[in-house]
C-alpha cells in the first residue's frame, strides 16, 4: 500500500466526541496537597501519582479484579544476570485446555521509569481466562534508580527464564504459541525482544508479538528519521503540537531530557530503539542481526492522539512490506495513549480491550 498522507495522519489526531466529552466529565486530576506523596521529589510523586489515579479507577476496568475460579495466580521471583531476583507474577487457566496452553510474556508501560504488575494483570487474566494461556507478568527494574540497560537485561532474562521453565510452568509454546507483548515502554521493550530472541535464537521460539502504542523511534528528532520515512512521521510533536491527554510532551526536548537524564539511554543503542534493527534505521534487510526479517508476526493496537502514533504505523507498514512479517493493525481514531485504562468506562475502551483479546487470539492462529 502507498505510504499514508499528511491529510490522512492529520484525520487520525481529531478527537472524537467521546474522548471530549470524556476529557470534560472526568478529567485526569492534578496532584492534590491531601495526597500522602505530595512533595515527595519530582519522580517520587510523579510515579505514585501515576499508581494512585489508575488504581483510583481499577474497579471500572473490563475485568476489576482478579477471578480465582477461572485464573490462578502465582506470585514468585525470578533471578537475573547480576543476581538480583525481580518480580514475576503468574497467570494460569483453572481448567486447561486440552490441547495445552500457550505461553505468553507482559511487560507494563511506564516510560521505562514508573508502573509495576497491575498495568498489564487485566490482559493476563484475559488472555488466561479466554485464550487458555499461561502468561508471565514481568516486573522489570525501573530507571531512574537503574538505568540503561537494566530494564532490557532484566526483560530479556526473564523471556529466557519463560522459555526455559515453560513445562514447569504448564505452558506447551512449541505446539500451542509462544508471545511477547507489552505496551508503551512495555510494547518497546516487546519490539526489542523479539529481535534479541532472533539473533540469540531462542529456544522455543517466539511466535508472535503483541505491540500496543509502543515506543519503537522513542521520538528520535525527525531529521534523524530516514526521509524514506519521514514524511509519515507527522505525530512527533515537533512536527503536530500533541493534544494526547495521557502522554502530554509538548516538545521532542522534553523527552530527549527525559532520556538522557533518567533514563541514561540514547537514539543510536537498537537495545532502546528498535526500528534501529533495520539497515540504518531504514528497511527490513541488512542492519544489525538481519535487520526486521525473520521477525514472528506482530499484532498492533495504535492510538489516533498519540504522539507515538505514527512510529506504530511506519514500523507496522516496514515489517508487512519490507521485512514480509505478517502484521495485524487496529487504529483508534481520534483517541489518545492508553485511554482505555484512563477512562475504563468508555464504550470504546472496552471495545479497545475485546480487540486485544482477538489480536492475540489471531498472533496464535499463526502458529496453526
Amino acid at each position: 500500500m502507498p505510504p499514508r498522507t499528511e491529510e490522512e495522519l492529520l484525520s487520525y489526531g481529531v478527537m472524537d466526541p467521546a474522548m471530549v466529552d470524556a476529557l470534560a466529565r472526568f478529567p485526569i486530576r492534578d496532584m492534590q496537597p491531601s495526597d500522602p506523596y505530595y512533595g515527595d521529589d519530582p519522580h517520587s510523586a510523579l510515579r505514585a501519582h501515576r499508581a494512585a489515579t489508575l488504581r483510583e479507577k481499577h474497579h471500572l476496568r473490563y475485568v476489576p479484579g482478579p477471578i480465582p475460579e477461572r485464573v490462578s495466580e502465582e506470585d514468585r521471583t525470578i533471578p537475573t544476570r547480576d543476581g538480583v531476583e525481580i518480580p514475576v507474577r503468574v497467570y494460569r487457566p483453572v481448567r486447561k485446555p486440552a490441547g495445552g496452553s500457550p505461553l505468553v510474556v507482559m511487560y507494563h508501560e511506564g516510560a521505562w521509569s514508573m508502573g509495576d504488575l497491575s498495568d498489564e494483570e487485566t490482559n493476563c487474566r484475559l488472555f488466561s481466562r479466554d485464550l487458555g494461556a499461561v502468561c508471565v507478568n514481568v516486573q522489570y527494574r525501573l530507571a531512574p534508580e537503574y538505568p540503561f540497560p537494566t530494564w532490557i537485561e532484566d526483560s530479556w532474562d526473564a523471556l529466557k527464564w519463560a522459555a526455559q521453565n515453560a513445562t514447569s510452568l504448564g505452558a506447551d509454546p512449541s505446539s500451542r504459541g509462544f508471545i511477547v507483548g507489552g505496551g508503551s515502554a512495555g510494547g518497546n521493550i516487546a519490539a526489542v525482544l523479539a529481535h534479541i530472541a532472533r539473533d540469540e535464537k531462542l529456544n522455543p521460539p517466539l511466535t508472535g508479538q503483541y505491540l500496543c502504542v509502543p515506543a519503537i523511534m522513542c521520538f528520535k528528532p525527525p531529521a534523524l528519521i530516514s526521509p524514506r520515512y519521514r514524511a509519515e512521521y507527522r505525530s512527533h510533536p515537533d512536527v503536530t503540537t500533541s493534544a494526547d491527554p495521557v502522554l502530554q510532551i509538548r516538545v521532542g526536548a522534553e523527552f530527549a531530557a527525559h532520556m538522557h537524564g533518567s533514563l541514561g539511554a540514547s537514539w543510536g543503542d537498537p537495545r532502546f530503539v528498535p526500528f534501529l534493527y533495520g539497515a540504518g534505521g531504514a528497511g527490513g534487510g541488512g542492519g544489525e542481526g538481519g535487520g526486521h526479517r525473520g521477525l514472528p508476526p506482530a499484532y498492533f493496537q495504535v492510538c489516533g492522539l498519540d504522539p507515538l502514533r505514527d512510529e506504530g504505523l511506519i514500523y507496522e507498514r516496514v515489517l508487512r512490506e519490507e521485512a514480509g512479517v505478517e502484521t495485524r493493525l487496529d487504529l483508534y481514531k481520534g483517541f489518545g495513549h492508553y485511554f482505555w485504562t484512563n477512562w475504563p468506562q468508555l464504550d470504546r475502551s472496552r471495545e479497545f480491550v475485546e480487540d486485544t483479546i482477538k489480536g492475540v487470539k489471531w498472533l496464535l492462529e499463526q502458529k496453526t
